[in-house]
């Protein structure tokens, strides 16, 4: 189902030095996940996501034709001008074919200088908050997706906790968001729906988050990749009136819902002098973006097309996530879940932990992600999200129900 690098490097697990000095590079762990994932093929012979394996860790959609859903396109024309060099912002037809969907579903109010076109979402997060002004800090929940650690800690961009946890359902007060932070201007950070929790902001919690980041001072970095997987589909773009006159930035991309992790495009929404600076950057950070995956997402978001789209993810998914929250709950598992995402946010009884859990569904060829990797306190063990796990039914089909269940329940007893 998924490609992936099939053992950890050595030179993570080692000094910063070299058989011929000190290393050039300053060392960096790999996401948490991968850890996950490299532990799995070390103790089941084989990468996650070949035959046999059951990706219950990983977070893609599945990538053919879901019931009710179109066919996905299976080439694009390939012109001597697709070799060309992209554009810094974005192909211009797919600049503006994402602001009129934003248009068309959402009554935004931008048109396609207010959108840019990155690698994928992470690309577009990171990009924002490697050019804050010094003097902002963030502000993000204490459970969250896991690489915003990495990115936040890289960059050394200061942040402050809003507590997420389960004495507050993992949906922490919007006040504790827009309030003033510990530096002179704050930016919110969040996903919504939330990885791992799928806990979605609605109606008057939007329209806060989008008052609160429409004056100087706060700003509003909101990750919408699984935007689609919430019945019906959500975007802070509906709650802004004007995004000139704001500090927000709402990411989005076609890797969840449109069912293209492979392609690699994502996309930022901003006020047109925000995405100025972020084209000046892709002229010489970036280069752009591949034009030929530009294209395929263009039919992605052909008109007619993707109204089938914002039908068929939200009700399949809606189905996958009441069965399997159903069936988990029989197995004693404490759910935490939302109602938006492809993930179950689950709590283990009788103090096992998600560590414990992995290593009994190795043996089976399945694997969770554990709650700690979602801690921004990367505490370990030592972590209150020790017993916690996020369970993914994004990749998998409707027949594999009963195994799936199975193998958890097994997993469970022992």
């Amino acid at each position: 189902m998924t490609d992936l690098t099939p053992t950890v490097p050595e030179t993570l697990h080692k000094d910063s030095t070299t058989g011929s000095g000190p290393s050039f590079l300053k060392p960096t762990p790999p996401m948490g996940i991968y850890e996950t994932l490299y532990s799995f093929q070390t103790a089941f012979g084989q990468p996650m996501g070949e035959a046999g394996t059951h990706p219950w860790s990983q977070g893609f959609p599945l990538t053919e034709q879901i019931p009710g859903g179109p066919e996905l396109p299976t080439s694009v024309d390939v012109t001597s001008q697709s070799l060309r060099y992209p554009k810094a912002w974005g192909l211009p037809a797919l600049r503006e074919r994402i602001a009129s969907y934003y248009r068309e579903f959402y009554g935004a109010s931008i048109d396609a200088e207010n959108v840019m076109v990155f690698a994928g979402g992470r690309p577009a997060l990171l990009s924002v908050l490697l050019f804050l002004q010094k003097e902002i800090g963030i502000k993000i929940a204490s459970t969250e997706y896991t690489p915003y650690f990495d990115i936040l800690e890289r960059l050394g961009v200061p942040y402050q906790l809003v507590e997420s946890n389960a004495a507050n359902e993992f949906c922490p007060p919007i006040e504790n968001y827009t309030a003033p932070g510990s530096h002179p201007r704050t930016m919110m950070l969040l996903s919504n729906p939330c990885n791992p929790t799928g806990i979605t902001r609605t109606g008057v919690e939007l329209d806060a988050l989008v008052a609160a980041a429409s004056n100087s001072n706060c700003g509003l970095l909101i990750d919408e990749a699984y935007e689609m997987f919430h019945n019906n589909p959500i975007s802070t773009m509906s709650h802004i009136e004007d995004i000139e006159e704001s500090n927000i930035f709402v990411i989005g991309a076609a890797t969840k819902g449109l069912q293209s992790p492979g392609i690699r495009i994502g996309w930022a929404i901003s006020s047109k002098r925000h995405i100025e600076i972020l084209g000046n950057f892709s002229s010489y950070g970036m280069g752009g973006v591949s034009h030929p995956s530009q294209c395929y997402a263009l039919e992605l978001m052909a008109p007619g097309r993707i109204e089938q789209v914002r039908q068929a993810i939200p009700r399949f998914y809606q189905q996958q996530r009441q069965r399997y929250g159903e069936a988990f709950e029989k197995l004693g598992l404490r759910m935490f879940t939302g109602k938006g995402g492809f993930y179950h946010w689950c709590q283990l009884p009788d103090g096992q932990t998600a560590t414990e859990l992995n290593e009994r569904l190795f043996e089976n060829g399945a694997a969770i992600l554990k709650g700690t990797d979602c801690d921004m306190r990367r505490l370990g063990d030592e972590s209150s999200l020790n017993n916690f796990f996020r369970f993914s039914f994004g990749p998998l089909a409707p027949e594999s129900f009963e195994e799936d269940i199975e193998i958890m329940a097994r997993a469970l007893r022992r």
